[in-house]
């Protein structure tokens, strides 16, 4: 895949950044190329696959800014 982006007047003021996950990417300004790959090395007899526990709000979730909750219509 081929993707051609041109931004004009870029202006970043400031980012707050929690964390990036494992399969994201936080890009500002030009990239030439990009070149994207995974790996993975827990060998699978030492994964444990079972129930998920429910994990809670971040701390700060509540005033958190430009998020929203899906209900918004």
């Amino acid at each position: 895949m081929k993707v051609h982006i041109v931004n004009h007047c870029l202006s970043v003021g400031s980012i707050k950044l929690l964390g990036v996950s494992s399969s994201s990417l936080l890009q500002i300004g030009d990239t030439e190329c990009i070149t994207l790959y995974s790996m993975f090395d827990t060998p699978p007899e030492s994964v444990v696959v079972g129930p998920l526990v429910p994990l809670s709000p971040p701390d700060g979730a509540s005033t958190a800014e430009g998020e929203t909750t899906g209900e918004e219509g």
